[in-house]
């Protein structure tokens, strides 16, 4: 080491330590009565003596210095020691660990303690015992005749029982000479035995049940930490119809090079052809099914993010046989990797997308650059620039029989590919303006630039193996303005109304783009319009399906209305309503191979609604409504109730009307949803979430679950009826078994992703 750094390091150090020893030198003693911190309890009595730093309390006191606190009946202190002896009822609470006693000597600047009999807990590890002593250099504690438990109540059930026993806190205990007991049964003898105090502690989770596509099965992970830095899970599941099925998760903790994810999974499937879906199946699948995932987040500086996503499946569907639940978020997983790069008005993007799995539609960017401006000022003038570049090779892969639907994979038909390099580049100019103290008005005028190379094509674009270049001009203005009003002394007990506030923000945003020099049907659809129930954007750089682009003359119309009152001391909307619409004045009435369905005078009135009349219901609604045609062609209706911890009802309606609207072709929905939670006292609870389709006039869901509370363990044991158009039902039975201290999902999962309770 250079001598220069070497001073400079001791340096640090030396001040470091100065700056510790003046903050403990600032801490201040708190000595007062309980009952001043807890009102109602018996008037305690304090006496100080300044001259030698002591007090004395009785009647319930309360401590505290630095992190740490301390209650007791009586208390004698010396403050220049730090030095307490507490008894009655003694509490102390230093950091996250809690100790309590009859008779506890406890130091609070060196945190030595010692105690005749003690109970000690960090959730979700408790011990009691006797003769505890601590040393004050490295806070570790021992204590002789003790049991830890997991079981959060006053007689456990299970319990490891030690003759001797060292704590670190925070940490983890050791133990000598264990015996697990199980209902005052010894079942197992350590000689040593070590628990971590926390959740990261190994341990084992099993779930068995039946499935009719699995027969019998028994689903096992033995959940694994290695410190701080690495933990994970190795599965091993056996299913007596479809065979056994293993491997591992690791996840790695790297501090600022990021998050790092591995899982691989491998079935050998004895029925790899007998779906458990509704798709037909085209060729044939491999018994030897796997999938492998690698994820990986990182930000090494505080304007540098980078990300990395591996999906890698053997075929089609095995996420949808055996993981149902990831398979229903994202039936077809794509991989990237992307580094971003900020600063305060551009940002650089980069981001590749290899086609790891040749059986799913993909984009294939390889790579893709962005270099994005935002909108920021030019000088000193009142306009404001913000633009978007972009460069990269990109190679599109469809099968035939998507191009005009948006379905799944279809392997007979076989695939067609687009290839071709592709620059773009769109700037953008605004003026801002605010007219009144209150109408903002901004109009605006930009202009984009593309260029595509000679395309490897053998899909219906253009095939003349030239370049092509593209210009597109935009223009507009946005107008909008806010207004307000409110009523101090309104107030309603039934809605929990305490004073209103009413908002109003109304808003139109006119939009021409005179038609391209190259129309998008002569172009490669690297990022063409997706199907969407939502209204697009249409304004730009927001609108961002750059190989789409056409003609659009459009003022698009918006209103937000606004109820808000106070609840609990905080601002609550008891109504929020945005409506949209929009008006073409010169419709695209184009109907070409895109499959872009012509546009109407005026588009769906699109509307998104919540009521919340009191804070435990809330009513939701998203509307598309077809003004021209009187249809209603999308709706989704959400009531929850949820009053208390003892019960909660959601109940949903979901409707999409059937036929070519928007930007696609639906297939009709009409579906209504319920999910209704209630516990029986403190041991029981249960869950009830049916799926009814009014189309086929079936449940083609039922999930019916029942929770037990095992002092040490809880238990969920659950019945699901899957009953889907074109398959036979499938019937589920499964147990799911979970340590308290190692639950095997947080609290609310199993509503989040059900299909962990049956079998995932």
């Amino acid at each position: 080491m250079k001598p220069f750094s070497a001073i400079a390091l001791i340096f640090f150090f030396a001040t470091l330590a100065v700056f510790s020893v003046a903050a403990q030198e600032a801490q201040s003693w708190e000595v007062q009565s309980l009952s001043k911190i807890i009102p109602g309890t018996v008037e305690g009595k304090v006496d100080y003596d300044l001259a030698s730093g002591t007090a004395t309390g009785t009647n319930g006191v309360y401590v505290k210095y630095g992190n740490a606190n301390l209650t007791a009946d009586t208390v004698s202190l010396d403050t220049k020691s730090g030095e307490v002896v507490a008894d009655g009822n003694v509490r102390i609470e230093s950091g996250d660990q809690l100790w309590v006693g009859d008779h506890i000597r406890y130091n609070f600047k060196t945190h030595q303690l010692q105690s005749e009999e003690f109970r000690t807990g960090k959730w979700p590890v408790f011990a009691t015992g006797s003769d505890l002593t601590g040393n004050s250099s490295n806070r570790v504690y021992y204590a002789d005749k003790t049991f830890v438990t997991t079981d959060d109540v006053s007689d456990p059930s299970f319990q490891v029982r030690a003759s001797r026993i060292k704590i670190v806190p925070g940490q983890y205990m050791e133990m000598w000479n264990a015996v697990l007991y199980a209902k005052g049964v010894p079942v197992f003898y350590f000689p040593y035995y070590k628990r971590n105090l926390g959740v990261r502690a190994n341990n084992f989770t099993v779930s068995p049940g039946f499935r009719s596509s699995y027969g019998g099965f028994l689903l096992g992970s033995y959940n694994w930490y290695l410190g701080t830095n690495a933990d994970g899970k190795l599965h091993l599941d056996y299913r007596t119809k479809r065979g056994v099925g293993l491997g591992p998760d690791v996840d790695l903790h790297l501090g600022e090079w990021g998050e790092v994810g591995l899982k691989y999974y491998y079935l050998h499937d004895n029925k790899a052809n007998y779906s458990t879906n509704t798709f037909p199946q085209f060729g044939s699948i491999s018994a030897d099914r796997q999938l492998f995932k690698f994820t990986w987040q990182a930000t090494p500086a505080t304007n540098l993010n980078l990300k990395a996503l591996i999906n890698y499946q053997s075929d089609p569907l095995v996420m949808h046989d055996f993981f149902e639940g990831t398979y229903a978020a994202n039936p077809q997983p794509g991989s990237f990797i992307e580094a971003n790069k900020y600063w305060d008005n551009w940002s650089l993007d980069a981001l590749t997308t290899p086609r790891i799995n040749d059986y799913f539609d993909q984009v294939e960017r390889l790579p893709d650059v962005r270099l994005t401006g935002y909108r920021q000022q030019v000088l000193d003038s009142p306009v404001y620039y913000d633009s978007q570049s972009s460069v990269g090779w990109y190679r599109q892969f469809n099968s035939y029989a998507n191009i005009y639907t948006n379905g799944y994979f279809n392997q007979t038909n076989g695939y067609y590919a687009n290839s071709a390099a592709r620059a773009d580049t769109y700037h953008q100019f605004t003026l801002p303006w605010t007219f009144f103290h209150w109408l903002n008005v901004t109009p605006r005028v930009g202009g984009r630039l593309t260029y595509y190379s000679s395309q490897n094509s053998t899909s219906f674009t253009n095939n003349n193996n030239t370049d092509v270049y593209r210009e597109v001009f935009n223009t507009g203005v946005g107008t909008s303005f806010k207004a307000s009003r409110l009523w101090v002394n309104a107030t309603n007990g039934f809605f929990q109304v305490d004073g209103l506030r009413h908002v109003v923000e109304p808003s139109a945003n006119y939009v021409y783009v005179p038609n391209p020099s190259t129309p998008p049907t002569q172009l490669p659809q690297f990022d063409g319009e997706q199907p969407s129930l939502l209204e697009l954007p249409v304004m730009f750089p927001d609108y961002n399906n750059i190989d789409s682009i056409d003609a659009q003359n459009v003022i698009r119309f918006g209103l937000r209305n606004a109820l808000e009152t106070q609840r609990d001391g905080a601002m609550d909307k008891l109504v929020d309503w945005n409506v949209q619409l929009d008006w073409r004045l010169d419709p695209n009435t184009r109907t070409n191979s895109l499959n872009l369905l012509p546009q109407k005078k005026l588009n769906d009135l699109y509307s998104e609604f919540a009521f919340k009349p009191r804070d435990w219901i809330t009513a939701e609604s998203q509307t598309r409504y077809d003004i021209e045609g009187g249809h209603l062609n999308m709706t989704f209706e959400q009531l929850t109730f949820a009053p208390n911890d003892r019960w909660s009802w959601g109940l949903g309606y979901w409707y999409l009307r059937g036929a070519a609207w928007g930007n696609n072709v639906w297939t009709e929905n009409n579906l209504v949803t319920s999910s209704f939670f209630v516990r029986l006292g403190d041991n029981w609870g249960g869950r009830i979430i049916q799926n009814y389709n009014i189309v086929t006039q079936r449940l083609q869901d039922q999930q019916f679950t029942i929770y037990r509370d095992l002092r040490s363990w809880t238990t969920a044991l659950t019945f699901r009826v899957a009953n889907d158009t074109g398959s036979a039902a499938d019937v589920t039975i499964a147990v799911v078994f979970s340590l308290k201290a190692q639950p095997t999902m947080s609290v609310g999962e199993d509503v989040a992703n059900r299909y962990r309770l049956v079998g995932e």
